[in-house]
């Protein structure tokens, strides 16, 4: 795919995200005024169904937002992601104060930074909870000032959030050591993504690398850090090359198993391919508090290993789950035939692919995939 079509798919989706866009006005309490905030719901997004989104907060909204939602959009549509709720907090005239921290203590300060980071907290993260289905696993994002900010809510007994992503922080004093220190004894899952390039501005690019340094050298297993130093990128436009990689990050396990993983993975695990399955579906419920269907991609994976290992029981596991999962879908009847076959009870699998012509389509199987089968089978005969 060229240069050019990937700039107007881009921008096709980015139309399409925006124009999801609400905007909505919050009385705070805690700022001392009201503040206005866009926020983009996911595509098939039912307000009375039970499916909870992750949230991610965009500070520096004015000009941050509309790259994280289209990016976004883009990842989940191709379930690389999931669909998401996103929020961004217009900061245009507030900014400093919002994002200023005590010379003395180096934390938020009272001059606007302490009410920010309590209004986040305590009035803006409930106010979409009560509005929206969204859930526990929260992502916050930020840019130079609001990069170095977010840092703050990783010092609560509780963090507010489970994934940081950082563009070319202007960090405060003493912030690497803290923070250092910090992630090196949490006992919390927790993304870290920062992000510099070789045109970002002098300073804050040396303060970035040496962050890097420290940060690379934390020793926890609960930390899940990634770092990317972009070339013939600037302080601005490394934040649309980032964005992609920090979802990649962030959300990597909960990605369809691809061609590497169904070789480094999924090939060399000691148990059964079915196993791995339930193994990483359970993971992704555990890491991101939230049940994800397995998709056509992992059954079709899972399919080709078994056969590979001519492992019959993980097979029907799997005619199970395709069953369970897609009742009403050619693949529940492709799975349960792709059992019987390997079993080599061929006229069970005939009954299989046969019933499936009357159910519906799915993105790998079709009416004429399953004929083809049909015919294979009654050729044998």
């Amino acid at each position: 795919m060229n240069k050019s079509i990937c700039i107007l798919l881009f921008g096709i989706f980015c139309q399409i995200a925006t124009s999801q866009v609400s905007y909505e006005t919050i009385e705070s309490s805690k700022l001392g005024t009201s503040r206005d905030v866009k926020i983009q719901l996911p595509r098939g997004y039912d307000p009375e169904g039970d499916i909870l989104y992750p949230l991610i907060i965009v500070l520096d909204g004015d000009y941050l937002f509309e790259p994280m939602i289209g990016i976004a959009d883009y990842h989940s549509y191709w379930g690389d992601m999931p669909r998401s709720i996103i929020v961004g907090v217009n900061q245009s005239e507030t900014r400093n104060s919002d994002l200023s921290y005590s010379d003395e203590t180096k934390f938020p300060s009272d001059e606007g930074g302490a009410q920010f980071f309590e209004f986040v907290g305590m009035e803006l993260i409930p106010y979409i909870n009560e509005r929206y289905l969204a859930s526990e696993f929260r992502i916050v994002v930020g840019h130079d000032l609001s990069a170095n900010f977010l840092n703050y809510w990783l010092f609560k007994d509780k963090p507010l959030f489970r994934g940081y992503v950082a563009f070319s922080p202007d960090l405060s004093p003493e912030m690497v050591v803290r923070l250092q220190e910090r992630l090196s004894t949490t006992s919390e899952d927790t993304f870290y993504y920062l992000a510099t390039a070789d045109g970002d501005v002098n300073r804050l690019r040396q303060e970035t690398l040496a962050f890097n340094t420290a940060l690379s050298a934390i020793d926890n297993p609960k930390i899940h850090y990634r770092f990317d130093d972009f070339t013939d990128a600037d302080h601005y436009s490394l934040v649309g090359l980032g964005i992609p990689k920090a979802i990649n990050e962030i959300f990597g396990l909960y990605k369809p198993i691809s061609r590497k993983e169904y070789q480094e993975k999924l090939l060399t695990y000691e148990g059964s391919p079915y196993e791995y399955l339930i193994k990483k579906y359970e993971d992704i419920e555990f890491f991101y508090g939230f049940e994800k269907k397995v998709v056509e991609n992992d059954l079709r994976a899972v399919l080709a290993a078994a056969k590979k290992k001519n492992d019959i029981e993980a097979a029907k596991d799997l005619s199970k789950l395709a069953r369970k999962e897609y009742s009403e879908s050619m693949i529940s009847a492709y799975y349960s035939g792709q059992y019987y076959e390997m079993e080599g009870n061929y006229k069970k699998a005939l009954q299989h692919y046969q019933s499936g012509l009357l159910l519906e389509e799915s993105e790998f199987i079709s009416k004429d995939m399953l004929l083809d089968k049909i015919y294979e089978i009654q050729d044998q005969k």
